[in-house]
């Protein structure tokens, strides 16, 4: 489906931006976006989702150096958000960002070069730690990221047909975003949601790794917790949503902290064996953080950073199985934190 469209068009890309009280952000965004390599045409549609602190002094700034389009609605969430935004966008293609993120100067270079060769209706793209990110933003895009966390449960370059892409750094047609209406109101979790229901209308998506982004995510440790709470917590309604989609390794944040937790307790019964597994995982951890971040600093707040994604995660995961198994009622109102209302 998607090469036999692609073979009849010319990508011309459409930068789809929702943004809330961030203006320092889209700043810091648009100031990458002047530096961009290639002579690609681009335009960016940034929509505002009802901010009390907008974004459009900063946007007046660069209007006469790039292409921008900006929309101010009433807030109902980043997945409306870039519904809205996409509709709005001239653009055959769309690449999806957060404000919180920058690009690479070779980054529109990589994903058209990427397309012209392997075409496919949605990608996504991994994320990085920028050299000027604070030691907490790197030991948390290391948690992440890093293979050895649920960074390695997302899916890698080998897994092309089953990857699947995340909104802070993803593209998606404009054919199969009419085709699907776009991002459902979960959130988080619109953005593997919306990657089934493409999988199940024939349409792959594939990672393209020159393709990053530094991902500065705003974050504090309770923050953190808060958000890899809320991934846990999706996870399940996704599953009840999509069954086939359902894998073992989903379990894993769970099953490694009740693992840990039993091993800590054996400990005062004289048995230490169980807890040597977790230190073996976590001295990898280290060795591995500071090969990655160059800094002793950054590889021991990883450590934390792991504990907080397992425990946060795990614990939504949990939690959020048992509650859809016991009762009968719809996720929409048994989660309603987790569900932003459409316009």
């Amino acid at each position: 489906m998607g090469l036999t469209y692609f073979c009849y068009m010319k990508l011309e890309f459409s930068f789809i931006i929702p943004v809330y009280n961030r203006p320092n952000e889209i700043e810091e965004l648009l100031q990458s976006f002047s530096k961009l390599n290639g002579d690609i045409p681009f335009e960016i549609v940034i929509v505002e989702d009802g901010s009390t602190l907008t974004s459009k002094n900063v946007i007046d700034k660069y209007e006469s150096s790039l292409d921008i389009s900006y929309y101010f609605k009433s807030n109902s969430g980043p997945g409306d958000s870039r519904n809205y935004g996409m509709k709005k966008g001239k653009g055959n293609y769309f690449i999806i960002l957060d404000s919180d993120c920058l690009l690479p100067s070779n980054y529109l270079i990589e994903v058209k070069n990427s397309l012209n060769r392997d075409y496919v209706d949605c990608f996504g793209g991994p994320d990085a730690a920028h050299k000027s990110f604070t030691s907490l933003q790197k030991a948390i895009d290391f948690s992440m990221t890093s293979v050895i966390t649920t960074g390695g449960i997302r899916g890698n370059k080998n897994s092309v047909d089953k990857f699947q892409p995340r909104s802070f750094n993803m593209g998606l047609s404009k054919k199969a975003f009419l085709d699907t209406n776009g991002f459902g109101n979960i959130h988080p979790g619109e953005d593997p949601d919306l990657s089934i229901r493409l999988w199940n209308l024939g349409y792959k998506t594939k990672l393209i790794p020159e393709a990053f982004v530094y991902h500065k995510r705003r974050i504090s440790w309770s923050k953190f917790y808060k958000q890899v709470y809320k991934f846990g917590s999706v996870r399940p309604i996704l599953n009840l949503w999509h069954p086939s989609t359902k894998k073992v390794t989903y379990w894993f944040p769970s099953l490694f902290i009740l693992g840990l937790i039993v091993s800590t307790i054996l400990v005062f019964f004289n048995v230490h064996w169980c807890l040597l597994f977790y230190t073996l995982y976590f001295g990898i951890a280290f060795i591995l953080a500071i090969f990655k971040t160059k800094s002793i600093v950054v590889a021991i707040k990883s450590l934390l950073a792991i504990i907080i994604q397992f425990f946060g995660y795990g614990y939504g995961f949990l939690k959020s199985t048992l509650v859809l198994s016991l009762s009968k009622r719809k996720p929409e109102l048994l989660f309603p934190s987790l569900f932003f209302k459409k316009n």
